[in-house]
């Protein structure tokens, strides 16, 4: 067999690193006996990728092999399925140690904006998580062969069950207004979304406000007027000082021109479009004060997430309590944990209380101001208000958040799902499930079943 390889990767991760890793997956193909042909070193952008898949097509494949050596947008994953539409496509994700310092590859998490994308593009594929210093062979071969599709995993449970609790939180969401502030990045299907669908399916109202707009209230403040942000901060965390202060008061003032917005709209939740612009035009991250505004129950979501910013809504209501929306960004089935994280913007109530908060940096733009701890032990639900293969739906899981030391910055935590951890990852993949999932303390699951009848909702739970 003819393996056509495109190898993805963004420079704003460990490179080193992962071109160690790239050889190693090569290394491992190689010992296939198939016939490999595609570029062997990583693929930074639109342009040399798709040189790349012309070249491909011009050399006559018998499958396509994506590599996803580190996170990317899932933007050239469906120009190459695009591209080979009757060639089986396989996507392989490389894991990353847990060292407590940045995520260096974050390769899952590129592998589930895949998964989603390509959901919702009805592609099938085969996929493999592992790492190619392991004993891979049997895997790699396996999924060659076409022997692990992703499949599509379909919704179960009575999602017409409903309680007059239930019924009255999802009364209450359909009064709520989320701002989505700036529009979602390029690739990323799991943030797009249609404001009359979530109106019909949620009744939520949602507001269109630029970037722009957010920078210039918080540049047009008084001085000084981020003070009361500064001094809670203080109060919150360690190190504020080690941080370069143009930039933390840059960032502070987000905040408070957050607060200002809300004020004026009336808004429940915002969606942000949090990167790169916060760091290339404005100059500081909103990680920090988004975490001090899910703190204060109004949440934010990443990246101009509209359906994860009513995922925490609605997760908030049924929990009355702080909500975080992470990243999935590792499953160790040996361990049988995963890790959920996300830059530094936790609510300060999810630190473990034996670990001091300290103020750090965004890991790929340096810049502050974000969260860092490890998160409290304790029973955790998950929630996804989903549009998985274009159909909407409420995707639950459950699991225990254990006392282990910080996988890496930002904050997070090392959970053991209540289900086993391959069953997860299968899951995960199956379900086409977009890759921001939020959290609350305790076990909601049931109080969440029945907001998915009176939300007509079908459920699927991981």
């Amino acid at each position: 067999m003819k393996l056509g390889l495109l190898p993805l990767g963004r420079p704003t991760f460990d490179v080193p690193f992962a071109e160690e890793k790239l050889a190693a997956m090569c290394a491992a193909l190689d010992a296939t006996g198939h016939e490999i042909a595609g570029p062997r070193t990583l693929l930074f952008d639109a342009g040399t990728t798709e040189a790349a898949i012309a070249d491909l097509q011009a050399a006559g494949i018998d499958q396509l092999l994506i590599l996803q050596v580190t996170f990317t947008d899932a933007s050239m994953t469906v120009a190459a399925a695009h591209a080979f539409p009757d060639t089986p496509l396989s996507l392989w994700a490389v894991p990353e140690p847990r060292l407590g310092g940045r995520l260096r590859l974050n390769a899952f998490c590129g592998l589930n904006l895949a998964s989603h994308a390509l959901g919702r593009a009805e592609r099938g594929f085969g996929w493999l998580f592992a790492d190619p210093a392991g004993d891979v062979a049997a895997d790699l071969e396996s999924m060659l062969a076409g022997h692990r599709p992703s499949g599509r995993m379909r919704p179960h449970g009575n999602a017409m069950r409903t309680t007059p609790e239930a019924e009255d939180i999802a009364d209450r969401i359909a009064t709520r207004r989320i701002a989505r502030i700036g529009a979602h990045p390029d690739g990323f299907t799991t943030c797009a979304y249609d404001p009359d669908e979530i109106e019909r399916l949620a009744g939520v109202s949602v507001d269109e406000i630029p970037l722009e707009r957010l920078f210039d209230d918080a540049r047009a403040l008084p001085e000084g007027a981020e003070a009361a942000v500064r001094a809670a901060a203080e109060a919150q965390m360690t190190d504020l000082e080690s941080v370069d202060q143009a930039e933390l008061t840059r960032s502070l003032r987000l905040k408070t021109a957050l607060d200002g917005l809300r004020a004026q709209g009336d808004y429940d939740a915002f969606a942000i479009r949090c990167w790169p612009e916060t760091f290339t035009e404005y100059g500081g991250a909103v990680c920090g004060p988004v975490a001090m505004m899910g703190e204060a129950r109004v949440p934010c979501a990443c990246e101009a997430d509209v359906y994860g910013a009513l995922t925490q809504l609605v997760l908030q209501e049924t929990a009355q309590d702080p909500v975080f929306l992470a990243d999935l960004v590792d499953i160790d089935t040996a361990d049988g944990t995963g890790v959920v994280w996300h830059c530094g913007q936790a609510p300060i109530s999810m630190r473990d209380p034996d670990v001091a908060a300290t103020a750090t940096v965004h890991t790929n733009r340096r810049m502050p101001l974000l969260y860092e701890f490890p998160l409290k032990p304790g029973r955790v639900t998950f929630l996804r208000i989903s549009q998985a293969f274009g159909q909407p739906k409420m995707v639950i899981a459950a699991g225990e958040i254990l006392k282990r030391p910080m996988a890496f910055t930002g904050t997070s935590g090392v959970v053991r799902f209540d289900n086993p951890a391959g069953q997860v990852l299968a899951d995960v993949i199956a379900s086409g499930l977009e890759h921001h999932v939020a959290l609350a303390y305790g076990d909601h699951r049931q109080a969440l079943r029945d907001v998915a009848g009176a939300m007509h909702l079908p459920v699927m739970e991981l």
